[in-house]
């Protein structure tokens, strides 16, 4: 719900000429480019989401899209930046006269194209490309131009008033608060905007700098456009407000918080493949270069790290609902890495992919957790009835998650405990994870406990560890551990109390190009009274001596091996 509730001057602004009279300043664009895709671009060679379609001399707008993300990524104009990159008078001429192809064909095109996020990024692409465009132009291709800008800050500022709380929201308002920068002479559309933009970001961006919908990826896709539209406005004279300085140097960190060693994000709640030159890119305006943090509460996830070894864990609720479209049901899944080696991950969500293996990536099947009876901790709501309006948000999760952390000098430890299984099985998942000081051995404990005597009583749980595609998984010739080795030929051993341990199939869903086949560590069990399941990883090499376990609640810790 949101707490502020504009009238409509709020949330229209004030009135905007219909063209410009010009475009004074483009707001930089920091994502990495690739000149080569300038050459297949000319060629009619367009590459999207998965797809690459050879338009043959046609016009790339009227072409039968092979796939609705394909679309989006066409009519978006984000591929302008490739055409910048090459540096030539061929390919300025070519992205001016695919502008000039799109805004005579406007009235044709498909609603797609009109959408609010393909629309906000086509305007910030537009005018972050606007020097590319624009030079040697005629006069009357500058004012189609200008006249085409114009009618997408209107478009805009409609779709803004009728809409409701979305991530769409905050990308319409970066749109035209870049528009409010490069326009000339439009002081009431600053003052409008900058005020708008501070009201969303109060909204979506969390004490800790996490985002609302709980999607580490859209951390990086914010900052990649707020951080140019923060130099815009200075560069204007236009002071920006605390709360936007406020919140990205809360956002910063949080790249920090979520990234392996290899510099890739956790497969949390919609992330897919990082781009990790980009994350490197928006690092360099890190003037703090900070440490990542450890606790992100109000973003739900725990991070532990030592000597290499990182931990990010999911301990979270449901995000609102009108935010998780993309969100999982992954409550207190885990990943864990070894320096540049990811060994323990989730499936991840795939690019552009059919909506069967999207589904699939939220579900908690899909994440190194415990499920219980082959059912999700969270519901997705079905396409049809309610869900076409709504689309396939995540409800009927986790209402409660406790966490809290056991830290001292010898090791990390996060102990929670969630009740998305309360109400169908009367059961509560409380998961611990304990990271060693050296980083050499991890170890963890699923516990089922009913809620009342004989709740869920011989249902089936699996307790599921996703490997990574680069390290292989092979068993021990007794069965009772499994030698996981890493590319680099470092080896951990998993092993379970009193459970053998099996080797399944998996998919990686998250590659940067394609699915992946994998496999996973699975062990199995079913529910007797409070059922607990302890596991450890180890580092193939020399023992630690000791260390201490976490304390039980209400007990003392005690010195004895790791191993609970």
């Amino acid at each position: 719900m949101r707490s502020h509730l504009p009238g409509r001057w709020d949330v229209v602004g004030p009135f905007v000429q219909t063209t410009p009279a010009k475009l004074v300043i483009a707001p930089q664009d920091v994502r990495t480019a690739d000149p080569t895709v300038a050459t297949d671009i000319y060629a009619g060679l367009f590459a999207f989401a998965g797809h690459a379609v050879d338009v043959g001399g046609n016009s790339p707008f009227l072409i039968t899209p092979p796939s609705e993300d394909w679309a989006r990524s066409l009519h978006g104009f984000s591929w302008l930046r490739h055409l910048r990159a090459s540096e030539s008078t061929l390919s300025r001429s070519n992205a001016r006269a695919l502008v000039d192809e799109w805004i005579r064909l406007s009235p044709k095109l498909p609603p797609i194209a009109w959408e609010d996020a393909v629309a906000s990024r086509r305007l910030l692409s537009w005018l972050s490309q606007s020097p590319l465009i624009l030079e040697d132009c005629d006069h009357a291709f500058y004012q189609r131009f200008l006249k085409a800008v114009g009618r997408h800050v209107h478009h805009l500022r409609t779709a803004l008033a009728r809409s409701s709380d979305g991530i769409s929201r905050i990308r319409m308002i970066m749109a035209l608060t870049a528009a409010a920068a490069a326009i000339a002479d439009q002081p009431g559309l600053a003052r409008w905007a900058t005020r708008a933009l501070d009201r969303e970001i109060s909204l979506q961006i969390l004490p800790d700098g996490g985002h609302i919908s709980r999607n580490p990826g859209l951390i990086l896709d914010l900052l990649v456009d707020l951080l140019p539209i923060r130099q815009a406005l200075s560069v204007r004279g236009i002071t920006p407000s605390p709360v936007l300085g406020e919140a990205l140097d809360r956002m910063m960190p949080m790249l920090r918080f979520f990234r392996h060693g290899d510099g890739s994000f956790v497969l949390f709640n919609g992330m897919g493949s990082t781009h990790t030159d980009l994350v490197a890119t928006v690092l360099a305006y890190d003037d703090s270069r900070g440490t990542a943090p450890d606790n992100a509460r109000h973003s739900g996830y725990q991070r532990m790290a030592a000597s290499g070894a990182v931990v990010l864990m999911d301990t979270g609720t449901p995000p609102p609902l009108a935010y998780s479209r993309d969100a999982h049901a992954g409550c207190l899944s885990f990943e864990f890495s070894d320096r540049t080696n990811r060994i323990i991950v989730n499936c991840g969500m795939p690019a552009g992919a059919k909506s069967k293996w999207r589904g699939l990536a939220r579900s908690t099947a899909a994440h190194s957790t415990l499920i219980v009876e082959d059912t999700s901790s969270a519901r997705i709501l079905p396409a049809h009835g309610l869900g076409h309006r709504l689309g396939p948000v995540l409800y009927n999760g986790p209402k409660h998650v406790d966490v809290r952390r056991e830290d001292d000098e010898e090791q990390m430890a996060v102990v929670a405990r969630h009740d998305g299984y309360a109400g169908r099985f009367g059961l509560l998942h409380e998961r611990t994870v304990v990271l060693s000081a050296d980083g050499r051995i991890l170890i963890g404990r699923d516990r089922l406990e009913p809620v009342r005597a004989g709740a869920g009583d011989k249902l089936p749980f699996a307790v599921r560890f996703h490997l990574h595609p680069q390290v292989r998984a092979n068993r021990s010739q007794d069965g009772h551990s499994v030698l996981i080795v890493c590319e680099d030929r470092s080896a951990w051993r998993f092993t379970a109390e009193d459970i053998q341990p099996e080797i399944e199939e998996s998919v990686f869903l998250a590659g940067a190009h394609g699915m992946r086949r994998t496999a996973q560590i699975v062990l199995y069990g079913r529910v007797s009274g409070t059922s607990t399941v302890t596991w450890q990883l180890e580092k193939e090499a020399d023992r630690p001596r000791s260390r201490r376990r976490p304390a039980e609640s209400g007990g003392e810790g005690r010195e004895e091996p790791l191993l609970f």
